[in-house]
């Protein structure tokens, strides 16, 4: 489902259920005394992110995180990685086409009690709230989670700094696209984005095209 997400430069691959690769020695240092869920997350998505370096003519690379937990890329590649419950996906595409990608996928089902208060801005509360009653079949609030965590990931590559989920705003349209407003001073005002849901999953994904 992804790949209607995507514009046509930037490339990615997904799974619904995992799928084992060999892991480079300092992949396998990375997940040394990670548990098997974890370890499953881990290689799936790098299953993922093997096929998008071939199909943009890259060899496979070592993809181990860095500074809080950001995959590092080989150099001239951008790109993002997602894994939740039945989905895994990693979008990439080359550094001169875009300057930063994010992309996040989350289960269609309401945020655990507590954490909507701890994600949404007033003003986000009643735009869900309107959205729900024309769109019932969509967990909006789980949604704009997607939303935020793709934000951050399109955010922290540019500026590494962070970004709390109170410091963007954002507005989804139904036709399948969102807008996230940067709340604190920052040389990046904000993003756009596409979103759907396939009734099992929410997914939001940013590719922007600012400058590095």
């Amino acid at each position: 489902m992804i790949e209607r997400l995507l514009p046509a430069s930037a490339v990615g691959f997904e799974l619904f259920a995992d799928e084992p690769v060999e892991l480079f020695p300092e992949e396998e240092a990375a997940i040394a005394r990670a548990v098997d869920k974890r370890r499953r997350e881990f290689t799936s998505v790098r299953a993922c992110a093997r096929k998008a370096l071939a199909a943009l003519g890259r060899p496979p690379a070592p993809l181990v995180p860095g500074e809080r937990g950001a995959p590092r890329w080989p150099d001239g590649i951008v790109g993002s990685m997602t894994h939740c419950d039945g989905y895994r996906a990693c979008v990439l595409a080359r550094a001169a086409d875009f300057a930063s990608i994010g992309i996040d996928a989350e289960p269609n089902l309401p945020l655990p009690e507590g954490v909507q208060e701890m994600v949404c801005l007033a003003a986000e509360r009643a735009h869900l709230t309107a959205l729900a009653d024309t769109s019932p079949g969509t967990c909006w609030d789980r949604l704009l989670f997607s939303a935020k965590e793709s934000v951050y990931k399109a955010w922290f590559p540019l500026t590494r700094s962070w970004l709390g989920f109170e410091d963007a705003s954002i507005e989804f349209s139904p036709d399948g696209g969102f807008t996230a407003r940067i709340l604190i001073p920052a040389p990046i005002p904000g993003f756009s984005g596409r979103w759907l849901c396939d009734g099992e999953h929410v997914l939001t994904v940013i590719a922007h095209r600012g400058s590095p």
